[in-house]
């Protein structure tokens, strides 16, 4: 018998378990990256949304890298598993609202995704991405049992 993790009825794999932490994880570690390491361009990226007013663009760009890389490694590392996957389910869907804001309004704009230059334009690409990084953080987060660590 192999060990799994229920999800509400679905079994999940050890194996299985362990890539997606490491998909999801990894993605907000390698985006937390080139953000951290250039906040004032990050802060521009976030500025080209419109959406948060200027007094909290840096404050943003300094604290979100941060919050993505710990939520990341705390996720690949299996240590507060459901709390890593919680808070970057809710990073995820504050980026889709960002996106869907952006595409509404017609912004031809970089995404700040994971490069502060010239990065990936917004597009559906990016949502249907997030969604699928959305449905991993979120069975992550529903499954109980036995908690695995690296």
């Amino acid at each position: 018998m192999t060990n799994a993790t229920p999800v509400r009825g679905l079994i999940l794999p050890d194996w299985l378990e362990l890539i997606v932490r490491f998909l999801v994880g990894g993605t907000f570690v390698y985006a937390s990256v080139d953000k951290i390491l250039h906040p004032d361009a990050f802060a521009q990226a976030i500025f080209h949304y419109r959406m948060l007013p200027p007094a909290l663009l840096h404050p943003t760009a300094l604290v979100l890298p941060w919050l993505e890389l710990v939520a990341g490694l705390a996720m690949i590392l299996g240590f507060w598993r459901r709390a890593a996957a919680f808070w970057i389910s809710v990073m995820l869907v504050v980026f889709m609202v960002a996106i869907a804001s952006a595409l509404s309004r017609g912004l031809d704009i970089s995404c700040g995704c994971f490069h502060t230059e010239a990065g990936h334009a917004v597009g559906l690409s990016l949502l249907f991405r997030d969604v699928a990084l959305l449905a991993g953080a979120v069975v992550l987060w529903a499954a109980r049992g036995v908690r695995r660590t690296l």
